[in-house]
């Protein structure tokens, strides 16, 4: 299957580690500007039903604000409990001012 990717934001619009939410083809996304990167996350934890976009973001990990699990933002995988199960991780591209996600395809 082909990636198909999908225009998020204006790169303007990412803060350094301040995650932003936005929804693409239904999909909750958590956008993170981190260590001169930008990554693409499911915006949903996968220990509770709980938005990762208002956690902190601190050493490339998200951190959910209910219950305090962390995500690596490059490849999804729980640091600590209680979650246990990986957040699925998107591809995203920089094209002139332009943030583009990939949602129809995991990494």
């Amino acid at each position: 299957m082909t990636a198909t990717y999908l225009r998020a934001c204006a790169l303007a619009e990412l803060e350094e580690d301040a995650p932003k939410r936005v929804e693409l083809d239904g999909v909750p996304v958590a956008l993170v500007r981190t260590e001169g990167d930008v990554f693409a996350v499911n915006d949903v934890c996968s220990h509770a039903n709980v938005s990762l976009s208002e956690g902190e973001v601190e050493d490339c990990q998200i951190e959910c604000w209910l219950h305090g699990s962390s995500f690596d933002l490059r490849t999804g995988k729980p640091s600590g409990l209680p979650a246990t199960r990986p957040i699925a991780v998107y591809p995203v591209k920089i094209e002139g001012d332009d943030v583009l996600v990939s949602v129809t395809q995991e990494s």
